[in-house]
């Protein structure tokens, strides 16, 4: 299995960067894209890292906002046949305060497969909402918003699903932002491997960050962690975890049978 990272906030090979994530995902004999960043970078990216988006065969957006779906609309022309695997929430309407983070909704979404609960796209692929999942760690929605009737609301984050891959004998789980807390996802699933962002970049490195840091170092999993964690976060919570590492933009991480 291997995961390379397409567009994130950093860059340590000199690649442009972006507020956003895309991975692109090679895993049971299947090629993956995970998210789209905010905009069309995450395609030339491919091209630099010589990535053939038009050879992918199926896609997954994790959640409604635009750092992880602006980019739809680029991926389905350069692709003309993988289905995009998305909740069926995502479309509603997503705010940070009253700033409009959602999805274009002039997107052709005859390529698109709406989701709720679990999902299994294929052997060793499987979506879940977790709608269901309990609440350990609540941290709130961070000034994140939907709309509820005609007034905004907290968002409850009911748009976003996580990806868990099985291969090897290998529990790989893969989140774009964790918005619904990662100590409950991981509580949920206590996979072997996770990646993507933990959203604790609006925590300020101290006691409360330590807290989830320790907790999150009692899981026997390994991090590969980016984007909405926060670089000054992941620093901090470095001291109190083994095995928490960052991946960049134009980075892979390789996945290999013990």
């Amino acid at each position: 299995m291997k995961i390379t990272v397409l567009t994130e906030n950093t860059s340590r090979c000199g690649l442009p960067v972006e507020h956003g994530l895309s991975l692109y995902i090679e895993a049971n004999g299947r090629k993956i894209l995970f998210d789209t960043g905010q905009s069309g970078l995450f395609a030339d990216n491919a091209e630099r890292l010589s990535v053939d988006l038009s050879a992918v065969e199926l896609a997954v957006l994790s959640h409604g906002h635009y750092d992880h779906g602006g980019g739809l609309g680029r991926f389905l022309e350069i692709n003309k046949k993988a289905p995009v695997y998305m909740s069926r929430y995502a479309f509603e309407k997503h705010y940070n305060g009253e700033r409009y983070i959602g999805l274009d909704e002039s997107l052709d979404r005859s390529r698109f497969i709406f989701t709720d609960g679990v999902t299994k796209i294929a052997d060793g692929l499987t979506l879940y909402s977790c709608s269901d999942m309990e609440k350990i760690i609540d941290l709130g929605a961070f000034g994140l918003n939907m709309l509820e009737g005609e007034r905004l609301v907290p968002d409850d984050f009911r748009h976003e699903h996580y990806l868990l891959i099985e291969e090897n004998g290998k529990r790989v789980l893969i989140s774009g932002c964790s918005h619904k807390g990662i100590v409950n996802i991981m509580n949920r699933f206590k996979p072997d491997v996770l990646i993507g962002g933990f959203h604790f970049s609006k925590i300020e490195p101290g006691e409360k960050l330590k807290a989830l840091a320790e907790t999150l170092g009692k899981f026997d999993t390994v991090y590969y962690t980016c984007h909405c964690t926060g670089e000054r976060q992941f620093e901090f919570m470095k001291q109190y975890m083994n095995r928490l590492n960052y991946i960049s933009t134009g980075e892979a991480v390789e996945i290999i049978e013990n």
